[in-house]
């Protein structure tokens, strides 16, 4: 009986085909996850937030989102899921536009992380945008009579997010997420989801700010509020990410082409 021969030839990248795909990301992905914001939108985790009414869940997930997708498709995903939110679950919608704008806004952003070709300078253009947006939200509360310190202390989740965006901490983390180490990538999970949720806060409250104009007395109520509520979101977010991430990397399930975990 003769030997068995190798074949040997060039290396072949093997890639699973089929199915409607959005920017690399199976739609099926994205219907699945839109239906999880949808359930988690069910769920008020917190007390009582500056607009008046209760933040779900699901705020917790929506920079996870972005990070197992990619930017188009995570604000796809999270802007349905929040927007069917908004009628299924009106205790949690607070202003129904401005949830679902936070939604995709968070889910974009954490998109946006990636350090891949072509996607790796879009942080840049965020960056600057979120830069005027701390601007105006700043000036309008100086025209109103606001201290500076009050609105510096009032801001710590805007600004600390911006800072943490804008500097190299946006690439450690994305590390991090990427890392085979439990440990890190919770770590990068808590840190990136208190850095991104701050921003989506900040493009929300930039808005609600000059429709309600709150007095100072308001901004001091709320200083030790907000970064409570954004540590909830964070705990959330860290919780569910490690569990999410590290199945899905066990049972090696195809990953999208913008994901970075």
């Amino acid at each position: 009986m003769s030997p068995p021969t190798l074949i040997e030839g060039e290396e072949r990248e093997v890639k699973t085909l089929g199915g409607a795909s959005l920017d690399g990301t199976p739609l099926d992905y994205i219907v699945v996850l839109a239906a999880v914001v949808t359930v988690l939108a069910f769920i008020p985790f917190s007390i009582t937030i500056g607009s008046g009414g209760l933040f779900p869940m699901s705020q917790g997930i929506f920079p996870l989102v972005g990070w197992l997708l990619g930017p188009i498709a995570g604000a796809i995903a999270s802007g349905m899921g929040t927007l069917i939110g908004v009628f299924l679950a009106p205790h949690t919608a607070g202003i129904p536009l401005l949830s679902v704008w936070g939604a995709v806004v968070a889910s974009f952003t954490a998109g946006a992380m990636s350090l891949s070709k072509g996607r790796r300078y879009w942080w840049f253009g965020l960056t600057l945008i979120f830069a005027i947006e701390l601007f105006l939200y700043s000036r309008h509360a100086l025209s109103n009579g606001v201290s500076l310190s009050t609105i510096i202390a009032g801001s710590f989740l805007n600004w600390s997010g911006l800072l943490l965006f804008a500097l190299p901490t946006r690439s450690w983390i994305v590390r991090c997420i990427n890392s085979q180490k439990p440990f890190l990538v919770t770590l990068g999970i808590f840190l990136g989801t208190w850095m991104v949720m701050g921003l989506s806060h900040l493009s929300q409250i930039v808005i609600t700010y000059y429709i309600f104009n709150w007095p100072e007395e308001t901004w001091l109520f709320l200083i030790p509020i907000m970064p409570l509520e954004n540590l909830v979101r964070s705990l959330v977010g860290a919780f569910i990410g490690i569990r999410v991430i590290s199945g899905l990397r066990a049972i090696g399930l195809m990953k999208p082409k913008q994901a970075i975990y």
